[in-house]
């Protein structure tokens, strides 16, 4: 299950990403959004988020699964970086590491 949630994790962020993408070239004309494929993707993918999140939840432990769901900051900081060229400060680093070790302590702690 915390796979699981963790492979979610980044059908978040990338359906984020596809939403961002999708709203650079947002109009307010019901043709265009319907035709608008990163936003209707974006929107398809956190569906699907949803669900995952659900059944793992379903079947997890909350104070475990819910805090898993913040590495989604993780993937949408570093695919910002690539794909919109978003800078990196030291603060945001310390933040990533931050988070990135809360997850790591969570998930060791369920093994013991």
């Amino acid at each position: 299950m915390v796979l699981m949630m963790a492979g979610a994790t980044l059908l978040s962020a990338s359906a984020q990403i596809l939403m961002k993408i999708g709203m650079q070239h947002f109009t307010l004309n019901l043709l265009a959004i319907l035709t608008n494929l990163p936003l209707i993707a974006g929107y398809a993918l956190y569906g699907l988020f949803t669900l995952l999140m659900v059944l793992a939840l379903r079947e997890g432990e909350l104070s475990l699964m819910y805090p898993i769901i913040s590495l989604s900051y993780v993937w949408v900081t570093a695919l910002s970086y690539f794909i919109f060229h978003d800078t990196l400060s030291p603060l945001k680093l310390v933040g990533i590491a931050g988070i990135m070790a809360g997850v790591a302590m969570l998930g060791r702690g369920e093994r013991q």
